[in-house]
């Protein structure tokens, strides 16, 4: 296939509810959408998404549009590729900058599912027809995140992850196991901790967490080994894994029993199905993390859940736990806390491009 237009679409998104955490707080979100196109005129959808100021990663929605515009959309426009794979490839010289090829990289994958007339899951591997759903709870005071997990319940998700931070933790999730004394609930720090809070850490134990996520600083792996030889509770990293070399070396030391995949944070499906792979090998337990996507990114993170080793449910919610309306159809939909592994070509779901074009700031068109 070649790579003949490649499209921007920067579109901001509404969340129905503001979404809290240790880093702050996020009711509007920006996002670009990658639109690619080869000699026959397929087209493959995916998603930049980094957030508006590097709270998560260094990467912003800015730093990507440049990154995309001057380096990574001049290295693929026009190129023959045999398979998505080569992406990877393609941009391995320009450093880091994961979300922004991570981007183009699922676009290509979406594209050449279709071309191939296969479902984007089974391409990868796949083998599920229906993954479980989690839902992640933002900071919020205790009884109005009691109220959501009860709604939530009611919705049918498998599994709960609750944001906390330092003084609004060790309470927060004792009375909402006290609420929940069989919920599989996990809490996710967002780095919000030092070795020096050890003792506290420890004192959530006595919770029967599922993890505890990325408790310490984003780019470590070494103090993460010595918190995870003192705590009964699993740590699950995040922030930490950015490519598969990061999951090999963590996964050596002992920094963590469980790993969070997310697309963008790894630079692309390629790379998140090679850590899938070594995950799998050493019994490392595995699941999709999410970015508050728009249905696009969604539909990438059902694909790669499917594959057999992803055993923990996702944060892949319906469209409607974030969104008054997607920018896909149909929407994603939950039934019993599942949802359904599209069949249908390539990520399985329509992009609603007049809408798309109705929510879009800027429009930019690259052409051979």
């Amino acid at each position: 296939m070649n790579i003949q237009e490649i499209n921007l679409y920067f579109i901001e998104m509404e969340l129905l509810h503001a979404f809290s955490t240790s880093y702050g707080t996020v009711k509007n979100r920006e996002l670009i959408l990658v639109e690619v196109k080869d000699e026959v005129g397929i087209t493959g959808w995916g998603e930049v998404v980094a957030f508006s100021t590097p709270w998560y990663t260094e990467e912003t929605i800015q730093t990507c549009f440049h990154i995309l515009e001057n380096f990574l959309i001049p290295s693929l426009l026009g190129k023959n590729i045999e398979h998505p794979s080569e992406v990877t490839t393609l941009f391995r010289s320009i450093k880091r900058n994961h979300m922004a090829k991570a981007a183009l990289d699922c676009a290509v994958w979406d594209l050449y599912a279709k071309r191939e007339g296969v479902p984007l899951s089974t391409l990868l591997g796949g083998t599920r027809k229906t993954i479980e759903a989690g839902v992640v709870i933002g900071i919020n005071e205790l009884p109005v995140m009691i109220k959501t997990i009860e709604k939530h319940v009611q919705e049918g998700y498998k599994r709960f992850k609750v944001k906390i931070k330092p003084g609004n933790d060790y309470e927060v999730i004792k009375g909402i196991r006290q609420h929940f004394p069989t919920l599989p609930l996990m809490a996710d720090a967002n780095s919000g901790y030092t070795l020096q809070d050890i003792d506290l850490l420890k004192r959530l134990n006595d919770f029967h967490l599922m993890m505890i996520e990325q408790p310490l600083d984003s780019d470590d792996i070494i103090d993460h080994a010595q918190l995870q030889k003192q705590l009964k509770t699993p740590i699950c990293l995040d922030e930490s894994i950015v490519s598969y070399e990061d999951a090999r070396k963590a996964i050596e030391l002992g920094s963590c029993q469980v790993i969070n995949v997310k697309i963008g944070r790894v630079g692309g499906l390629s790379e998140a199905v090679k850590i899938h792979d070594l995950c799998k090998k050493t019994g490392i337990q595995l699941w999709v993390g999410g970015m508050l996507e728009s249905g696009i990114s969604r539909a990438h993170n059902i694909a790669l859940a499917s594959l057999p080793h992803f055993t923990i449910p996702g944060d892949i919610s319906a469209s409607s736990r974030y969104w008054n309306q997607d920018v896909i159809s149909p929407e994603v939909t939950l039934s019993d806390g599942e949802i359904l592994v599209p069949t249908s070509a390539g990520i399985g779901y329509e992009v609603n491009e007049s809408y798309v074009k109705q929510l879009a700031k800027q429009v930019k068109i690259y052409t051979l």
